[in-house]
């Protein structure tokens, strides 16, 4: 308990992203000293205690996406008690693309204190191997899964000049480069980082063009993908790749007048079959 602060804190707990011997002792200490552990996976938290030497006296508690806002209220009515809650992920640092964003965000309106114990980052590690510009860059998080969406989301930073790094699954790797390519570029330099400190750890580096040819042929692991930012007055290969004059003129109709949009292009192809129905010279001729 932390009773000279009369509340708890939140402890943010950076954990290894691969080789357990990158974990610090002040990470040892604080999950061996916290009142609870909120994990995203409480098995993982559990034999990371142990590749530590840690006896995990506190009370150990699963903090993980589908559960993250029916926990907030318990975790919250802890810490006011003036316990010492520290939340883990399965790998990095909580809140970046990991459940603990609601968490602190609930801490902070509660006025209770939020500390971090720094450790490591695939983030900040694929962009120190990538061999790309690091003085300015943006962490974009997962890409979207669904095409139209990824391709949005790809064009939405095409002309950011910034370094722009994103995480992957490796059974989408391959479709993202070849998004990426199409989109931002072929020949825009990137870096392929996967395994990060584990034993097959491989940093593949190449154009966009290249990188999605190499991993059609498959790529297992974790996966960061770091790409070069937008060249000063490049323009991305595919500026908007679902730009359709027609379409926007469609949804800008149906939200003015409330209507279906389908129902709007329905009308407009009706409309269009009238008029060309009505068109003088389209009439079959009459036989001689």
């Amino acid at each position: 308990m932390d009773d000279a602060a009369g509340t708890g804190v939140l402890v943010l707990a950076g954990t290894p992203i691969g080789d357990v011997r990158d974990a610090s002792a002040r990470l040892a200490a604080e999950l061996a000293g916290a009142d609870v552990v909120a994990a995203e996976d409480t098995r993982r938290a559990r034999r990371l205690a142990d590749d530590l030497g840690v006896r995990l006296t506190g009370r150990v508690v699963s903090y993980y996406d589908a559960v993250e806002r029916e926990r907030l209220p318990e975790l919250v009515a802890a810490l006011e008690s003036g316990s010492r809650v520290v939340l883990v992920t399965d790998a990095g640092m909580p809140s970046v693309s990991d459940p603990g964003y609601r968490l602190v965000a609930a801490c902070v309106a509660a006025d209770i204190p939020v500390t971090a114990v720094p450790g490591p980052s695939a983030v900040l590690t694929a962009l120190a191997l990538s061999g790309l510009p690091v003085d300015r860059f943006a962490f974009e998080g997962f890409l979207p899964r669904r095409a139209g969406e990824r391709r949005r989301a790809l064009a939405a930073v095409a002309h950011d000049p910034r370094t722009l790094v994103w995480f992957e699954a490796p059974h989408r790797i391959a479709e993202s480069l070849a998004t990426m390519a199409e989109v931002l570029g072929p020949d825009r330099s990137a870096a392929v980082c996967r395994e990060l400190t584990k034993t097959y750890e491989q940093v593949r580096r190449g154009t966009l063009d290249e990188l999605a040819a190499w991993a059609a042929e498959g790529v297992r692991g974790e996966i960061t993908v770091v790409v070069a930012g937008a060249a000063p007055g490049a323009a991305p290969v595919v500026a908007d790749p679902d730009a359709d004059p027609r379409k926007a003129a469609l949804a800008a109709v149906a939200a003015a007048y409330g209507l279906d949009r389908k129902a709007v292009y329905d009308a407009v192809v009706a409309a269009k079959k009238a008029a060309a129905a009505d068109t003088p010279g389209r009439a079959t001729p009459p036989r001689p």
